[in-house]
């Protein structure tokens, strides 16, 4: 019997397990040489931790004879923008692409998402062609169908669908995009940040960021309400060193896009992290949301200025107090109480025979605190009919949503039923 037990709590705690995991795309690539330089595209992009936060996605994959002509003469940034194309933001496995309803679908992909892409350019379209074969393209008026599915990589029904296509899906002009605007101070007057802008310019700091800009830099600048906000320090009255801490606290060495910043889990180290000091900040999500942690403030991650590997600038709502320079808040000082002369023991005469003073009121027992209800069970996620199976493999560390609350119930039960028996 306790055998049964110890065996029913194992499994109990490896449902659960199952249940929270995520799928890997690095890991799925990994397990297939041809697509090495692909993947390599994805981590130098950081496009794999966006994917990696995706619950349902599809990924174009082209082999590495492919990828070194689209990678050939083209900056990060270009290859970047390419590949969001590739990474359809909808499942597809090869059994549904032959059931596309009337034969022709444009989906959505990563790249519509950036900002980057007017009109439909960010759309791929699909289409059902004859003979068993389908076709993708861009879904701009008068593109050509120039790539067609060639094989099936990785399935995770309905999380991530990898698959390989015969060529790359270009919209027009996505390779010959002028370079980004770098100009830092240029960016955050644009975005509506002078007053940051103008204390990186004064302080000197601009010129640290540029350099740092070369090898990756992602910069979280406040806007300049924020600068108003209450809480906010006078700057003026800070050192000259402290107002540099505090500036540099601001960016990150190296190039962290916001998919990056959704997957973090470690703290995060900042320009202004050295050996006496942390300055670093911690991340957390909901949803597409990002929200800092410094110890001192949280702030949202509101806007994305600039993505263009390697550098990242994005607004955040409020000035980012690193710990190390204001998360000792003054304690209040004690309370003087008044110090009261003794006054005189009264003499008191002799009193004819005590009159016992009725005995005071019981006090009423405090009301039982009002019970809660409970709230009400959350929808069942919406199923659907399996288009394809795949078994455990490179990169399948995820479970859908509905197997995901069937393992945790069964794992509940299982807990319950060891504990009362």
């Amino acid at each position: 019997m306790a055998s049964l037990r110890c065996n029913l709590l194992l499994l109990a705690l490896l449902s659960l397990a199952a249940a929270v995991s995520a799928h890997n795309i690095t890991a799925i690539l990994e397990a297939t040489p041809e697509y090495s330089q692909y993947n390599s595209f994805l981590t130098q992009t950081r496009l794999a931790d966006e994917i990696n936060t995706r619950t349902t996605v599809t990924v174009l994959v082209l082999t590495n004879g492919v990828m070194s002509s689209l990678a050939a003469k083209h900056p990060l940034s270009v290859i970047k923008n390419a590949l969001s194309l590739h990474i359809l933001l909808d499942y597809y496995d090869p059994a549904k692409l032959h059931k596309i309803s009337d034969g022709s679908v444009l989906t959505t992909t990563l790249y519509q998402t950036t900002g980057h892409a007017p009109g439909n350019l960010g759309f791929v379209n699909i289409t059902d062609l004859s003979g068993g074969k389908v076709g993708f393209g861009s879904a701009a008026p008068g593109s050509k169908l120039d790539s067609s599915y060639t094989k099936s990589v990785k399935q995770i029904p309905y999380n991530i669908s990898v698959l390989e296509i015969s060529a790359p899906v270009l919209a027009p002009g996505i390779l010959n995009a002028p370079a980004a605007d770098t100009n830092i101070t240029a960016l955050l007057e644009k975005a509506g940040c002078k007053t940051f802008a103008g204390l990186l310019v004064s302080s000197g700091v601009i010129k640290t960021f540029e350099t740092a800009a070369a090898k990756g830099l992602t910069l979280f600048a406040p806007n300049d309400e924020a600068f108003k906000a209450k809480g906010v320090p006078d700057l003026s009255k800070l050192t000259n060193a402290d107002v540099v801490s505090l500036l540099q606290f601001h960016a990150v060495p190296k190039y962290t896009p916001k998919g990056a910043l959704k997957t973090a889990k470690d703290p995060i180290s900042t320009l202004a992290t050295n050996g006496a000091g942390k300055f670093d900040f911690t991340v957390t999500t909901s949803g597409d949301q990002v929200t800092l942690h410094t110890g001192v403030d949280s702030s949202r991650v509101a806007d994305t200025v600039l993505d263009a590997t390697p550098l990242s600038v994005f607004t955040v709502d409020s000035v980012l107090l690193p710990a190390d320079l204001f998360g000792k808040s003054p304690s209040p000082a004690p309370s003087m109480e008044p110090v009261s002369a003794p006054s005189p023991t009264p003499v008191l005469a002799p009193s004819p025979a005590s009159v016992e003073a009725p005995s005071p009121l019981a006090a009423s027992p405090p009301a039982p605190p009002s019970g809660t209800p409970e709230g009400a069970p959350s929808d069942a996620p919406s199923s659907e009919a399996a288009d394809s199976t795949s078994g455990n493999g490179a990169g399948h560390v995820s479970s859908p949503a509905l197997l995901m609350t069937l393992l945790t119930v069964v794992s509940v039960t299982a807990i319950s039923t060891v504990l009362l028996s």
